[in-house]
């Protein structure tokens, strides 16, 4: 577009209506590459195209995002960033401190972000007050799902213990079905055992130990009790584990081969992609004991240069903040909404249990953000864990062991 320069008005108003009427341009990076995560962000796409953006995707495979901030990294050394990232947790903040990060506080203000967004996520997408990054919605980590036709033959409820977890899989494995569907990858490793510290220690000792990283209760007997269960849960995957994407371990169950799975809900979005009904076909129910692990999907924007980007980037944000996008785009994903305004009636029983669960467990104290999918850690404590939950998982390593491991991982991380 030309500008003119006239009187020092005129030229205002030019490149107002330039900044305007340029057309949004979004390059996306992101991991939603399997079927659920596949179905939702299209639904974003679709919305983009619909008011006027052109959007170019970069998916970048993996569940756990490792490999898209590979990508990422490179792209920003390179001086070429991505309009805007899927991040999370304390990795929205550690770029923002090496400050790329583009501020969308006006787009944010203009849509009452704060006075829709629970005070806690809010917290996750500002940098020093400012909004850099908008939410898309809220998982659950510590799901259990179940294959309810395996279930029912076998004479099993759905666990409410981990002494009733492990009996039940003893069950089903002289039955000659796979107790637990497990994909043999760090991250999938590091979502099982942060639900088994909640579990055994409750919400108090898993801010201790994984959030506050106290010493204490990372070398505590609560902790050696807690790698004694994943040893007894390593016995109940079955030998070809190792690799495993964590949706191909969904498909065990939802076709009967094996009968529970412990993952954060977008594997719903799995069982729903393929046409089956919860309380029907598949169960859910959180695993046992007290609290609430979430996982917030959402976007930073990155600085960029050029009207057209930065329009994509406010759209964009609009967008992914707007109720109709938090209703549609959870539905297809199996989490739900980072709103608290939009509406639950199109949801299904899990949905509604989860955001129930998130109410009572944000007035109590109890809702914690998760380890294993970077909202409670920064990258070098989170991967120290990990290291160490992924090593004893797959070998004889005791649990004292493993203990002593964890206390000097974290302490060696900073």
């Amino acid at each position: 577009m030309k500008r003119f320069a006239f009187a020092t008005a005129s030229s205002l108003a030019v490149l107002a209506a330039s900044s305007v009427m340029a057309e949004p341009q979004a390059e996306v990076l992101h991991w939603w590459t399997s079927g659920g995560e596949a179905k939702s962000v299209a639904v974003l796409q679709e919305e983009f195209a619909a008011n006027g953006g052109t959007w170019t995707d970069m998916p970048v495979a993996g569940g756990g995002g490792d490999a898209a901030m590979t990508a990422l990294r490179a792209r920003v050394l390179a001086g070429n960033a991505p309009t805007a990232v899927q991040l999370k947790g304390p990795a929205i903040q550690e770029w923002y401190e090496e400050g790329v990060l583009a501020d969308i506080s006006n787009v944010a203000e203009a849509e009452g972000w704060d006075k829709v967004l629970p005070a806690s996520i809010a917290a996750h997408m500002k940098c020093e007050g400012t909004w850099c990054a908008a939410p898309v919605n809220v998982h659950r980590v510590d799901w259990i799902w179940a294959n309810a036709d395996v279930l029912a033959a076998n004479g099993i409820e759905m666990p409410t213990t981990w002494d009733e977890f492990n009996a039940a899989a003893e069950k089903l494995q002289a039955a000659g079905v796979i107790p637990l569907a497990h994909g043999g990858q760090a991250w999938q490793d590091a979502t099982v055992f942060e639900t088994v510290v909640l579990g055994l220690g409750g919400p108090e000792f898993y801010n201790k130990a994984l959030v506050e990283l106290d010493p204490e209760a990372l070398t505590s007997d609560t902790m050696v009790k807690v790698f004694d269960q994943m040893r007894t849960l390593r016995g109940f995957v079955d030998e070809n584990f190792s690799g495993r994407d964590w949706n191909l371990a969904t498909a065990m169950v939802m076709n009967g081969e094996a009968a529970f799975q412990i993952m954060g809900d977008w594997a719903k979005g799995e069982f729903l992609a393929a046409g089956k009904e919860p309380g029907k076909d598949f169960l859910c129910a959180s695993t046992p004991g007290d609290g609430y692990l979430y996982n917030v999907d959402s976007f930073a924007m990155f600085d960029v240069e050029g009207d057209d980007k930065r329009a994509g980037q406010e759209l964009l944000a609009k967008l992914i903040v707007a109720p109709k996008f938090q209703e549609v785009f959870n539905l297809n994903k199996g989490s739900i909404p980072a709103r608290t305004d939009v509406s639950l009636d199109k949801f299904d029983m899990c949905a509604k249990i989860s955001a129930e669960d998130m109410a009572t467990s944000s007035e109590n104290g109890s809702l914690l953000p998760s380890y294993a999918h970077g909202m409670a850690l920064r990258g070098a404590q989170a991967g120290a864990i990990t290291d160490v939950v992924t090593a004893h998982f797959n070998s004889d390593m005791s649990s004292q062991e493993a203990v002593q491991q964890l206390a000097d991982a974290v302490a060696n991380s900073y």
